[in-house]
């Protein structure tokens, strides 16, 4: 379907001869005398562009601009104005105009402004429409992704979500183990209910307890007042224990009848006091094998582990990386109060083909960070840190498609390239990097057309 654009200006010549240029390039075309007759286009049609002489009989491009802002948002308005009004054009740009052009105008100029604002607006058309996608089919507080790694978990927040069995999340440091809790939480029927994270591995060795199961007054030094516990407090919810292999091995048997009777007895006090809550745990740890060197005891172990949700690291899930960044973009866009339009392909090639040690939150700060010094419209190689531009520099990665589909193979390809670089050449090597078996690298490298 062709852009449709209306053209408001009260010379004759540059009406008509915009209209003739636009046309010749397919564009569907209204052209109107004055701002007043564009009000009433708006309200009678809707518009991708509309292009507004600055200064007009009866309603002038001010006017014509408010008006479409707010009867017709998805509409980019550009002002065409002369030098001598420049400081006006530059207040309708902060007023919301998408773009403004100097008389006399030079029609190819014209064209390029409106084809790139053309492609602005379905980038972020295309980034909402997924984001809307995601949401309805994926409603999981935030966790963002449509990999098939990511759909496992979301299948299985999803049935967990009902029941009030023991959850253990287990990935490494970033990969998003609090979300995945707090999803449970918000599908669950205790949504309305505490939700209470309490990072174990931060807490003084000597307050465990007390964090844990609550004190009287009087039970300690600093003791001033009786205080519940976690599990007490978030009665009828649910209590996150973040890195809960961090809990000391002394207590985990005090952990352990807690979880078994469903009742604790705050510090100081010789009564118990029961709760309804659910436990979920996290750990960036390997569990078993704490079991196994007698850091972690095996029967809090099988009591924490009732279902496992393992998160997978984003080297495994790489085909999320330009949701992820997109929608981190959106966020500090909204955060800082930028308006950065979108991502370079060479600095989404960059991210892809990066090791992610630090996982989502890692890509997370690497995104604030740029959005905030960026002086572009695109975030850039250059607004990356120094680690990701060495990325651009040895690989010749380039994306010349706009489809979601192509896009991500060709990112694909590109990141098996860069793996089997690493291994030098060793498939068995490159494919337990990739998380993948040897069988499927080798038929994903024959599809992609990757050679030996």
């Amino acid at each position: 379907m062709n852009a449709s654009i209306l053209i408001a200006d009260d010379e004759t010549s540059i009406r008509e001869s915009l209209t003739i240029v636009l046309e010749d390039e397919g564009y569907d075309c209204t052209a109107v005398k004055d701002g007043q007759e564009a009000i009433e286009a708006i309200d009678k049609a809707s518009y991708d562009i509309v292009i507004t002489d600055l200064k007009m009989p009866n309603a002038d491009g001010i006017e014509v601009l408010d008006y479409a802002l707010k009867h017709s948002s998805d509409t980019l308005t550009i002002i065409i104005t002369a030098h001598g009004t420049i400081e006006t054009a530059i207040q309708a740009l902060r007023k919301g105009a998408a773009d403004y052009i100097l008389k006399p105008l030079e029609f190819d100029e014209v064209l390029i402004r409106i084809q790139n604002l053309l492609e602005q607006k379905s980038l972020a058309q295309e980034n909402k429409y997924l984001r809307e996608q995601i949401d309805r089919e994926y409603n999981f507080n935030h966790i963002i992704g449509e990999s098939k790694a990511m759909k496992k978990v979301y299948k299985m927040v999803e049935r967990v979500s009902q029941a009030s069995s023991n959850v253990l999340v287990t990935g490494q440091s970033g990969t998003g183990k609090e979300l995945v809790a707090r999803a449970i939480h918000s599908n669950s029927k205790r949504s309305k209910k505490p939700f209470l994270a309490i990072n174990c591995g931060a807490i003084p060795e000597n307050l465990v307890e007390s964090e844990l199961f609550g004190h009287k007054k009087g039970a300690f030094t600093g003791a001033n007042e009786d205080k519940d516990g976690v599990f007490v407090a978030a009665h009828g919810g649910t209590v996150f224990l973040d890195e809960v292999a961090e809990i000391p091995l002394n207590l985990q048997v005090n952990l352990l009848r807690v979880l078994q009777e469903r009742e604790v007895k705050p510090v100081g006090s010789n009564k118990h006091v029961s709760f309804d809550t659910r436990i979920i745990a996290a750990t960036n740890k390997n569990l078993e094998k704490e079991v196994e060197e007698g850091n972690f005891r095996d029967d809090l172990y099988y009591r924490l582990n009732v279902v496992e949700i393992p998160l997978p690291p984003l080297e495994q899930r790489k085909e999320d990386i330009p949701l992820l960044a997109h929608h981190f973009l959106q966020k500090y866009n909204k955060e800082l109060k930028r308006n950065i339009k979108g991502i370079t392909s060479e600095a989404m090639g960059a991210m892809m083909g990066y090791q992610w040690k630090g996982q989502v939150r890692e890509l997370e700060n690497v995104i604030e960070r740029a959005v905030l010094l960026s002086e572009d419209d695109f975030l850039r190689i250059e607004d990356l840190p120094a680690s990701l531009r060495k990325i651009s520099e040895h690989d010749d990665f380039e994306i010349d498609s706009d489809k979601l589909d192509e896009a991500t193979q060709v990112f694909e390809k590109h990141h098996i390239q860069s793996v089997l670089k690493r291994t030098e050449g060793n498939k068995s090597e490159a494919a337990r990097l990739l998380g993948i078996d040897p069988s499927t690298l080798y038929r994903k490298m024959e599809r992609l057309g990757v050679s030996d």
